[in-house]
């Protein structure tokens, strides 16, 4: 599967490809966005790209180097990810990982480490890879991903090139499930609005409980603002009863957000991901301002941080969405 066969994410591929062809590929990225909408599947295939021994500034997916790094087994590419039954990403992985780094590529192309999800690295972890990445190995690749900047040291994103990736848009996703993988228009359509924008959601299962969900989060972020505190303070206690559901919240807040944008400077429902509730986000945006959405966005990563560090979820959604009243009012 070369580059052109990966769905969205345009802009993002352009800029790694261009990186490529004039060597300058930087030695640490942070790939940051939404969950499942494809940071991963990028990040294995610049690693396909440094690999490849078919293609040129691209992949084939079928030589030894392609297969051996989609089965997780090359010897110059690792996958750093939580250990079974660990709650975080250790000193010990990341000391591993640094030695790994500092040893010559057996296939003549750079080591390359993806670190996901980067924010469940401990404090002690991620101090231990600012200083591989102040002075980072000659030929290797580090690249984080994470849903946000949220839980990740300022001094370690500032040494990493940022690509944030964003929600496909619904009808992208529909036309996925519809040209690979044989599904009829109409339920494309439903799964792809349920789905957040992301493709690996629209694959899984459990669309039907998000839909649902979805449905009850846009009415209540509609009664925020006539509400009051008690609005809020329902909604907040409801989401922070499970770390998780938060989680889910706030990135199903993103794409809103997001929406809310998008309507704002076009005026067009072509590439929002809650397609089935265009309608209302339309109506939404008319009172949104973009300063303010921006700040709201910039306040969800601080608030997703302040979850991974267990303060109080109940408090920290509190607050959020004292600020997302704020917006819609």
């Amino acid at each position: 599967m070369p580059f052109a066969d990966i769905v969205g994410h345009e802009r993002q591929l352009a800029s790694l490809r261009l990186a490529l062809a004039t060597g300058r590929l930087h030695h640490a990225y942070a790939f940051t966005g939404p969950e499942g909408v494809g940071k991963k599947t990028v990040a294995l295939a610049l690693a396909k790209t440094l690999h490849c021994s078919e293609a040129k500034h691209d992949f084939c997916g079928r030589c030894a180097n392609c297969v051996k790094i989609d089965n997780h087994n090359h010897p110059d590419v690792r996958v750093v990810s939580l250990l079974p039954k660990k709650n975080d990403i250790s000193i010990e992985q990341v000391r591993v990982l640094d030695k790994e780094l500092s040893y010559r590529a057996f296939s003549g192309g750079k080591k390359v480490a993806v670190i996901d999800p980067a924010p469940l690295m401990n404090p002690a972890a991620q101090n231990a890879l600012l200083k591989t990445l102040e002075e980072p190995p000659a030929g290797s690749l580090l690249i984080l991903i994470a849903a946000g900047a949220g839980g990740l040291l300022p001094t370690l994103l500032s040494r990493c090139l940022r690509l944030s990736f964003a929600p496909l848009p619904a009808r992208v996703v529909a036309d996925y499930l519809i040209s690979r993988q044989a599904m009829a228009a109409e339920p494309a359509a439903l799964v792809a609005a349920a789905s957040l924008g992301s493709l690996g959601r629209a694959r899984s299962s459990d669309l039907a409980e998000l839909a649902e969900k979805r449905k009850a989060w846009v009415a209540a972020i509609g009664n925020l603002a006539q509400g009051g505190y008690g609005a809020r303070a329902a909604l907040a206690e409801g989401l922070g009863k499970e770390r998780e559901d938060a989680f889910e919240f706030l990135e199903w807040l993103r794409s809103w957000c997001r929406d809310l944008l998008i309507f704002r400077a076009t005026g067009s429902e072509r590439d929002i991901c809650n397609l089935d509730a265009a309608q209302t986000i339309r109506r939404q945006s008319q009172n949104a301002r973009v300063e303010g959405l921006l700040a709201l966005w910039a306040s969800m990563a601080v608030t997703e941080g302040r979850i991974r560090r267990n303060v109080n979820r109940r408090l920290a959604l509190e607050d959020l969405l004292a600020r997302v009243a704020g917006v819609t009012s």
